[in-house]
């Protein structure tokens, strides 16, 4: 077994993971649920890379944590001393502000199976990650009570670890989003908050390997090679539909996403347009010509169009995007009367274009609670640009 070998928890389509490989580490194996999110990141990160040591005794397949811990507890006591690092935070659903935030959501008793999962595994390091509302306690009555984030600390250093953690924002990272998350990482030997002064001094040496000139990454610095009006074709994958080519590369950031292929013409993976009515058409266009780029619509316009959709925001050509939900139909894209594509999702996630998502694209209804679609899959995704650059620090933690 490799030295920088690791576990991911909650792995979804497979962001960190993707961004741990490049940073040099070795994937044992990852756990993820929803079998939609799993097929991603097997498809891309076993099948195609040999991104993971996978054992014999756990099957490729998606997996309950709860189950694994319940059917291999042995087996996890067996890798005490050979595991450096388990990544990967519980569901943030439960959490979120963006979200109906329930203390009662029964995904965030996921939180105390990571807490076991860690006391079985004992691997050097810990890298957690969560939403901003994991730091804020719960309303009771009047009051707030504790956060989550108080009590992981308090289990974690109960088992041993020196633990420190705070909130992130991505876009200083290089990600073209303002995406704020709290970062949690823990040590066997002390020094945790090292972590995050290295990660920020890095910063300057990791864009100038990378090629990236830039601090912050706009939006069009992001996809404006994706544009509908560079061509059409029909999409690959849905004959009704038609999906989008490149235009060459227009920041170094693109190039970067491409990983110097030129691609011009070409079909990019899972950039399938939304075939929109006329009527939504018009109302697109309208939002664009009359509202602030990066704030939700007023509700002047909402009334215009009867509208009782909560969050509708018309997206900015030359800042990072606000935080992307799992819900495409929230933006409207910069210059386009149209929703993103699930391609131009992933590019502001910083997932290469080589990444190809499976399952279906969107879903609805009852089937919400089941399926895990791509523009859900990668609106859950830690940034492999993040997760690639806090994998170098995790390194030199050792």
């Amino acid at each position: 077994m490799k030295s920088l070998t690791y576990i991911d928890l909650f792995s979804g389509c497979g962001g960190l993971a993707l961004g741990l490989h490049k940073a040099g580490w070795k994937g044992l194996f990852a756990i993820e649920k929803s079998e939609d999110a799993f097929e991603t990141l097997k498809y891309n990160q076993i099948d195609k890379n040999k991104n993971f040591n996978w054992p014999d005794w756990l099957e490729k397949k998606n997996h309950d944590i709860n189950a694994v811990i319940e059917n291999y507890e042995d087996k996890l006591i067996s890798l005490r001393g050979k595991i450096k690092l388990i990544a990967g935070g519980p569901p943030c659903q439960g959490f979120s502000m963006a979200g109906r935030r329930r203390e009662k959501d029964d995904r965030n008793k996921l939180i105390d199976s990571y807490i076991k999962f860690v006391e079985l595994v004992q691997p050097e390091i810990l890298f957690f990650e969560n939403v901003k509302g994991f730091t804020i306690g719960f309303k009771k009555g009047n009051k707030r009570g504790e956060a989550y984030s108080v009590y992981v600390v308090s289990k974690l250093e109960s088992l041993g670890y020196d633990v420190s953690g705070t909130i992130v924002d991505f876009s200083e990272y290089g990600v073209p989003q303002k995406r704020q998350r709290f970062i949690l990482v823990g040590t066997k030997k002390g020094k945790a908050e090292d972590f995050f002064e290295s990660i920020k001094q890095n910063r300057a040496k990791f864009f100038k390997d990378n090629k990236l000139n830039k601090d912050k990454t706009s939006l069009s610095d992001a996809i404006s090679d994706l544009l509908q009006s560079h061509g059409e074709v029909k999409s690959p994958d849905t004959k009704r539909l038609n999906a989008g080519v490149y235009s060459k590369s227009q920041s170094d950031y693109q190039k970067l996403m491409r990983e110097g292929k030129p691609l011009t013409n070409r079909v990019a993976d899972s950039h399938r347009f939304a075939k929109h009515r006329q009527e939504t058409v018009e109302k697109f266009q309208y939002i664009l010509n009359n509202s602030i780029p990066n704030k939700s619509i007023s509700d002047a316009v909402k009334k215009k169009y009867n509208l009782k959709k909560h969050t509708v925001v018309p997206l900015c050509k030359n800042s990072c995007a606000p935080t992307l939900t799992t819900l495409p139909d929230d933006y409207i894209h910069y210059c386009e009367p149209r929703i993103l594509t699930v391609r131009e999702y992933a590019r502001i996630q910083s997932f290469p274009d080589n990444y190809e998502f499976k399952g279906n694209y969107t879903t609805g209804g009852e089937r919400r609670k089941v399926d895990v679609p791509r523009y859900t899959q990668i609106g859950n995704a830690i940034p492999p640009l993040f997760a690639e650059q806090a994998g170098l620090v995790l390194k030199d933690l050792l």
